[in-house]
């Protein structure tokens, strides 16, 4: 019998072409407004690097110069000019003449603004030196050994207002007006001045090898304030003919140079020759001490300039060491004039040739022809940014130099350098110190070294626990248990990294310093106990193994790990006690020669590890638990044990996301700020040393960069610092990426 119920066709309610269409645009709309975050997201990138680009290309940029005529002072002819400087705004300059006659001018159109009359006869003067120190202080000597000392002063006056200021130069004799004699039997060839703040040092070389040193210790007034100077001579027969003379700016060495190309190393308190210093086989024309008074330049007749210093041997003596050589095929040099603010020193040859040159950069940075030809006298800017000079026609020529960053150059930022009162060439980075007269040191290759340090130690923390884990709870562990233990993890990496700075600088580092045997015995023993308790647990019988479901064994390695992390620091002091003299730490300095500092690599290693360790995890266990069940029912269907699954199916499978994982780790690792930050002696060291500190070049960035002047040196090498830690990064991500598709590629076939 048939049923009267006949089926009924399924009736589908056409949805009208309006639903269509605006379903179509929002899809386009969702499309072009994914489409544009990634544009805005690349354009991001872009711009960050245009700008670290913008800020670093200055320092590479060569230095231009500039030369304009000021004109001419009819007074000036054929009163040669013997001595010249100019103040720190340009505008106005002092002149000594040959005569006798001082005078203060203004740039603009060379009229004298006062003029002083230093001898009433008709004395010569012979030589005019300035302080070394640039205090202002000048020695004028007279043709018969007669030396006065004047001092140039400049006050600004505001009256008028900030853009009418006016520059008020003042004449002083601050130890007198009277003269005193340096040479009794005049014939001056060479004449030094060098004050400090205790002592006031005249020197001067005469015809014959005569040399005398006049050393004044300044005796101040309790009541006045008035300065008194103590004299005592020195002096010294050269027998060879002396050509320069210098002198530290500390009074301690005599620097002469002689006809044969040697500089003469002597001691002033002592006045005996410590060494004799081949420089040149042509004859020393020119000396000058460089900024700071510890680096002396010799320059020669073929135009070559040497820098030398004394250096500390392993006897505590010092020798004189050649450091390094500038070499120009002008002719002999006839003046070297230092800068007053940095390491750089400009040259004239007989020929007219200027150069400016900078020490540590060891670089010739502007060589070019003087308009004029050799002038009578030059005086370079307190900032070297601009260069006076009278020529011997009584014109005047002022140059212009665009010289921002010249100690920047591809060996002082990765080679290693020999810095004054350093023994040997090191890397170094110290960018600020309490005197003018520092070096600043501005290589980088400590901090990319401290860099790769930290990452390298962080990930040796991380990777075992993270990719390890990770294999674990995907594949092996229980899925309840999976639900409580990945995103406890997850939620690790919202921990604020300066917390775990702040945990790894105040606690843990003390704590490890405290008990080092017991951690590291702990290293070696959590691994060999947990082995022996798993090897234990799979051939042991105990009835607990049925209370244990499959997937949930971590629970058990909870009280194992505690009991384990208990006895490996009980029985740590007994260990030391043993084996190293009561004192890990001190037996690894006195008898090992490994230094430990509090806050070391090991502190950092495990903060930054516990840092990458989430970021690691999450990535990697969501690749290995998104590789295909079929994949692994397929190999235990074939007689694989879950092992040899693992090992040879899963793991190959998963290996694009892994490595992805591994290397967004490591780009945390390299970027991390804080936690080096805090953990860290943020000493710029290169040690591989587990136990000894590193500065990194994100934490060199984070502390100096509040403290660095706008525009200067140290500011854009900081920012070069950024530019190496970008293109760092987008090198090791784009290697990264081109692995993981030929990963990708390899495996997509299981």
């Amino acid at each position: 019998m048939k049923s009267s119920d006949t089926a009924r066709p399924a009736t589908i309610t056409a949805r009208p072409d309006s639903f269509h269409r605006w379903r179509g645009r929002k899809d386009l709309l969702a499309k072009r407004v994914i489409g544009l975050g990634g544009v805005m997201v690349i354009a991001a990138v872009l711009l960050i690097l245009f700008y670290l680009l913008y800020v670093v290309m200055p320092l590479f940029l060569p230095a231009h110069a500039s030369q304009s005529n000021l004109g001419g002072n009819p007074g000036w002819t054929g009163d040669k000019t013997v001595f010249l400087s100019l103040e720190e705004q340009q505008q106005v300059a002092f002149r000594v003449s040959q005569d006798g006659v001082a005078e203060f001018f203004k740039l603009d159109g060379l009229s004298v603004i006062e003029k002083i009359l230093l001898s009433d006869d008709d004395r010569k003067v012979a030589h005019v030196v300035g302080d070394q120190g640039n205090s202002g202080l000048i020695a004028v000597a007279f043709d018969d050994g007669l030396v006065s000392l004047v001092k140039e002063t400049y006050t600004t006056d505001y009256s008028a207002g900030i853009e009418q200021r006016t520059i008020k130069p003042v004449l002083e004799f601050p130890y007198g007006a009277g003269q005193r004699i340096l040479l009794p039997t005049g014939a001056m060839t060479g004449l030094v001045l060098s004050e400090n703040d205790s002592q006031l040092l005249l020197a001067a070389a005469g015809i014959g090898g005569q040399i005398r040193i006049e050393l004044n210790t300044k005796q101040e007034n309790f009541l006045s304030g008035e300065i008194t100077l103590e004299r005592s001579v020195k002096t010294f027969a050269a027998d060879f003919e002396v050509t320069t003379i210098s002198v530290s700016s500390d009074h301690r060495w005599l620097y002469l140079g002689d006809s044969t190309g040697r500089v003469h190393f002597i001691s002033i308190a002592s006045m005996e020759t410590i060494q004799v210093v081949q420089v040149s086989d042509a004859p020393i024309t020119s000396t000058s001490m460089l900024l700071g008074g510890i680096s002396l330049l010799a320059g020669d007749a073929r135009g070559t300039i040497t820098q030398l210093f004394p250096v500390r041997d392993a006897d505590n003596q010092f020798a004189l060491e050649k450091i390094r050589r500038f070499e120009s095929d002008q002719g002999a040099i006839v003046r070297i004039i230092p800068e007053q603010r940095r390491k750089g020193f400009v040259a004239v040859d007989a020929q007219g040739g200027l150069a400016i040159y900078h020490s540590t950069a060891g670089t010739l940075v502007l060589q070019r022809q003087l308009d004029n030809g050799l002038p009578d006298a030059l005086a370079l800017a307190p900032r070297a940014s601009g260069l006076l000079i009278l020529n011997t026609d009584g014109s005047a020529d002022f140059m212009d130099i665009d010289n921002e960053h010249p100690e920047v150059s591809f060996a002082s930022l990765w080679s290693k350098v020999w810095y004054e009162n350093y023994e040997a060439p090191e890397y170094v980075w110290q960018s600020s110190a309490s005197s003018n007269d520092f070096e600043p040191k501005f290589s980088l290759t400590p901090l990319a070294f401290g860099t790769l340090k930290a990452a390298l130690y962080a990930m040796l923390f991380a990777l075992p626990l993270a990719l390890m884990g990770a294999a674990f709870t995907a594949y092996f562990m229980s899925p309840a248990l999976r639900r409580l233990v990945k995103p406890t993890i997850e939620i690790m990496e919202a921990l604020p990294t300066v917390i775990l700075g702040f945990l790894a600088g105040l606690w843990f580092a003390p704590f490890l310093e405290e008990n080092l045997a017991g951690v590291l015995s702990m290293l070696i023993v959590m691994p060999i106990g947990l082995l022996l308790f798993a090897w234990f647990w799979t051939r042991s019988q105990w009835r607990i193994k049925s209370f244990v479901k499959p997937g949930w064994e971590p629970i058990l390695l909870l009280p194992v790990i505690v009991v384990l992390a208990v006895v490996s620091m009980e029985f740590a002091g007994p260990l030391q006690s043993l084996f190293f003299g009561g004192d890990l730490r001190s037996w690894l300095s006195q008898e090992a020669g490994i230094s430990y500092d509090q806050r070391n690599a090991m502190v950092v290693g495990c903060a930054m590890g516990f840092a990458v360790i989430p970021t690691i995890f999450s990535i990697a266990e969501d690749a290995i638990y998104g590789v295909p069940k079929s994949l692994s029912d397929g190999s235990l269907a074939l007689g694989a044990t879950s092992w040899q699954t693992l090992v040879r199916v899963i793991l190959p499978t998963a290996s694009p996301g892994m490595f992805s994982a591994v290397m967004i780790g490591l780009g945390r690792a390299v970027g991390e700020t804080m936690i080096v930050l805090m953990a860290t002696g943020n000493t710029p060291i290169m040690d591989w040393n587990l136990f000894e500190g590193m500065r990194t070049l994100a934490a060199n960035i984070a502390v100096e960069m509040p403290e660095s002047a706008l525009n200067s040196s140290h500011y854009r090498i900081l920012f070069l610092a950024a530019l190496v830690l970008f293109v760092f990064t987008f090198f090791v991500n784009t290697g990264a990426e081109l692995v993981r598709q030929r990963l990708r590629e390899k495996y997509s076939s299981l």
